[in-house]
């Protein structure tokens, strides 16, 4: 029996809007230390990274010096005030579920592969109701490498039961284009997640504006052919 091909997404600006909460949560710690809280539009430069590099970058914005120790105390603490509500202000994309409807029904099978710890990563999928939806799920610590290492996104794939050679990653961000081109497969990127850049300048395989266009999209790049091709 052959194996099913796969579309594995990013979480954070691709699958859904969770700026808000976890800019909330970040608004909690720069409070608590005396520190401004920063709108929400700052999280396309603050979110991407981790919750580590989320509150260095909060301290640098705000000016204030954060050594290693602090910062480890204040990542614990980030985590726990995060997971106590994970998304009360968040939302999934418009046209996720019809996408996923859409592909499930031409055989496709769906995983994550996100930074964001799994904990919280779980949390959120269950929010939304959409946890069954996906084959596997992985967060930053669910095995001792993650995003950029290409080993997250194959990792993930393998869990998946599906087929490498048409697989395809759906991610926002320079890290999820780096990690997919490290695995050899193709990306496809939506242009309102959390990049700094315009993400058609990271040059990704193709920009979908809607998730309307994603089982197109999908179509095009995996179309039987094999995802892992060397690529001139």
């Amino acid at each position: 029996m052959s194996l099913p091909p796969i579309v594995v997404f990013d979480l954070d600006g691709t699958l859904a809007e969770t700026a808000p909460d976890i800019m909330r949560t970040l608004n909690v710690i720069l409070e608590r230390e005396g520190l401004p809280a920063l709108p929400v539009e700052r999280a396309r430069e603050l979110v991407g990274a981790g919750a580590r590099a989320l509150i260095e970058r909060g301290f640098k914005v705000s000016g204030r010096p954060l050594g290693a120790e602090k910062l480890e105390l204040l990542f614990e603490d980030f985590l726990s005030i995060y997971a106590e509500a994970v998304a009360p202000n968040s939302f999934v994309h418009d046209g996720v579920i019809g996408a996923l409807d859409t592909l499930a029904a031409e055989g496709f099978v769906f995983g994550v592969c996100t930074n964001k710890p799994i904990l919280h990563t779980r949390l959120i999928l269950d929010h939304f109701a959409i946890t069954d939806r996906f084959a596997a799920i992985a967060g930053r610590d669910s095995f001792p490498f993650f995003k950029p290492d290409p080993r997250h996104l194959t990792q993930t794939i393998a869990e998946a039961g599906a087929d490498p050679r048409r697989a395809v990653m759906v991610g926002d961000s320079y890290t999820d284009i780096a990690t997919a081109r490290a695995a050899g497969l193709p990306v496809i990127c939506v242009p309102f997640g959390y990049t700094d850049v315009p993400i058609e300048s990271l040059s990704p395989d193709l920009v979908i504006q809607h998730f309307s266009e994603l089982p197109k999209a999908v179509r095009q790049l995996t179309g039987g052919e094999p995802a892992l091709a060397e690529r001139s």
